[in-house]
């Protein structure tokens, strides 16, 4: 049982020496790996329900905003040698593929093959319009994207021609380091899981109990035996977010079948940062237990 870092990368208060304390503090201490999300816009009114609040709304403050993933975990991957750094999510379906591509091969090149990119289709349909991306589709969007991706990773001559995106034949290097880079998909739906089990690594949970991981695992083995792979081919990584988090329930969640429990912190100085990680060496105890 790995224990993670889930890191809401907000300004004002991630700075880059609260980022600096992160990583080598989360290094030194043993965590597994570092995730951060992504969202390139926010809004003071929106009508889109963020799926992981009752009332609908991302807990940001006016005035806030997310640091860009890869570059953040670019940052991150200078301050650090053997942690894994990751996305969870990047918004694949509002980005150019061919560019997502590129800045992930380059940080996982740089970082010495530590990348695991989560991706997800988003919630925020305000976000898609200020981006130019069209709402509807986004999930078929995203397996395209993903194949993109997985031409210009690995093939010498890369090319694609699908519903959304034409790629004409072209040379991208440096690959990345590792063959195959770990894709991780995030989401709660069965579209995500049917994902999951098509194309990914891993699957990437949010907001989510122990007692919640028995019925989505349940399907998950039935989609993963379709496509002819096993609980044994992926990992899944479950980010508690407010949920309690101690020594019991890291206990349950490795029952339940997690393979990882990312933790959210929230640290807003770099002694916070030291006392939050104080704070899971129990988790982390009980997790190298199991």
């Amino acid at each position: 049982m790995r224990v993670e870092l889930w890191i809401p990368t907000a300004t004002p208060f991630s700075t880059p020496e609260v980022l600096a304390a992160i990583g080598t503090e989360a290094e030194d201490r043993g965590f597994a790996a570092l995730w951060v999300g992504e969202h390139v816009v926010l809004f003071e009114e929106y009508g889109s329900a963020y799926p992981y609040a009752d009332d609908g709304k991302i807990p940001a403050p006016p005035g806030t905003g997310l640091l860009e993933p890869l570059n953040t975990l670019s940052y991150l991957a200078a301050h650090t040698s053997t942690v894994r750094l990751g996305t969870a999510m990047v918004l694949l379906p509002q980005r150019n593929p061919v560019y997502t591509a590129k800045e992930v091969a380059t940080l996982d090149w740089l970082s010495g093959g530590r990348v695991d990119l989560g991706i997800g289709v988003g919630w925020l349909e305000e976000e898609f319009r200020a981006v130019n991306v069209p709402w509807p589709q986004r999930g078929r969007r995203t397996d395209e994207y993903l194949d993109v991706l997985a031409t210009l990773w690995t093939d010498e001559t890369s090319q694609f021609e699908g519903e959304f995106y034409s790629l004409n034949p072209c040379q991208m290097f440096p690959k990345p380091v590792q063959s195959p880079l770990p894709i991780h998909i995030g989401g709660e739906s069965d579209a995500a899981l049917k994902r999951v089990a098509r194309a990914g690594h891993g699957w990437h949970t949010f907001d989510r109990a122990p007692e919640d991981l028995a019925e989505p695992l349940a399907r998950l083995d039935v989609l993963l035996a379709e496509e002819g792979r096993s609980r044994a081919d992926i990992a899944v990584t479950v980010c508690p977010y407010f949920k309690p988090l101690d020594a019991d329930a890291t206990a349950r969640y490795a029952e339940a079948g997690a393979d990882a429990v990312s933790a959210l912190i929230i640290p807003m100085d770099v002694d916070s940062v030291r006392t939050q990680l104080d704070d899971l060496i129990a988790v982390q105890e009980r997790a190298a237990s199991m």
